[in-house]
């Protein structure tokens, strides 16, 4: 029987790490604050809106919304993001995306500041991964993958990695956070033969699928010894969702494995805390321990 590699503790260790991070900024009178720009009324990022409002306030982080209509002129968004960039008071933004295809988003993007970019929207800091120390941060799904690992104190210097999925939110990101630790990492795409990823998977120490789709990675995939991060979720025939592991084939075979739900989803929004306060602490010249 695999360790199920749960987020909620690593959630939970995090906010202690956040909590000290805003006491630490109380005391020099500073109250990290993060913006939420939202476009138009989806379920998902309203539903998003409240579980990260909710969770920010409870660790002292203030929340600022700008609630914007479907149809919002590129020039207003722009003129919202520079606002928010100009504003010393906030340190951290958040834009839900995708804007409305009729927007240009890099170019919307563009107009924030990376260094308040906490969820690594903009060119500038999706570049900074490639330089540690660089302004910005990384997506935050992204770094809730790192966060469990490192929780659960699994080694990567050296080990080999599968890395399901190439995209520019999950998959691409995480193959740098990974190799910036020593990690060798293969990376399999929608173009990747399926026996050549079979045996990628096969002769990895660690998986990490973020493919989105359900029943991906089977027990063809596995060996003991592995360890399984899921990433990914789509609703499945039952309305219920699922990851791209194939849970039931997978979990008696691997030595350890994230569930879904409850894996790293339940930390991204910890991530997007933190990146705040990190934020805030920056311009006091501090950093979170």
């Amino acid at each position: 029987m695999a360790q199920l590699l749960a987020g909620a503790p690593v959630a939970e260790a995090l906010c202690a790490r956040i909590r000290a991070g805003v006491t630490l900024l109380r005391s020099r009178e500073v109250t990290p604050t993060v913006a939420i720009v939202r476009v138009g009324e989806r379920p998902a990022d309203l539903s998003y809106e409240r579980g990260f409002t909710k969770r920010a306030q409870s660790l002292g982080i203030a929340v600022i919304r700008t609630l914007l209509p479907e149809d919002v002129s590129e020039g207003e968004l722009i003129r919202v993001l520079e606002d928010i960039s100009g504003n010393c008071r906030i340190h951290g933004c958040l834009l839900f995306r995708p804007l409305p295809d009729r927007l240009n988003t890099s170019g919307v993007m563009g107009a924030l500041c990376p260094e308040k970019d906490i969820d690594s929207m903009t060119s500038t800091s999706m570049g900074g991964l490639m330089v540690r120390g660089a302004a910005g941060f990384p997506p935050c799904t992204a770094a809730a993958c790192m966060e469990l690992l490192r929780y659960y104190q699994v080694e990567l210097t050296g080990r080999n990695v599968a890395m399901i999925g190439s995209g520019m939110t999950v998959g691409m990101p995480t193959a740098i956070l990974l190799m910036n630790q020593g990690a060798t990492v293969s990376v399999c795409n929608i173009f990747t033969d399926p026996a050549r990823m079979t045996e990628l998977c096969q002769g990895a120490d660690v998986i990490i699928s973020a493919a989105g789709k359900a029943g991906l990675i089977g027990r063809e995939h596995v060996r003991p010894g592995q360890v399984v991060v899921d990433v990914g979720v789509s609703p499945g025939a039952d309305g219920k969702l699922h990851g791209d592991v194939a849970f039931d084939e997978v979990e008696p075979v691997v030595a350890a494995l994230t569930p879904v739900p409850g894996g790293v989803g339940a930390v991204t929004s910890t991530v997007l805390a933190a990146h705040t306060v990190e934020a805030a602490l920056r311009t006091q010249g501090l950093a979170l321990e």
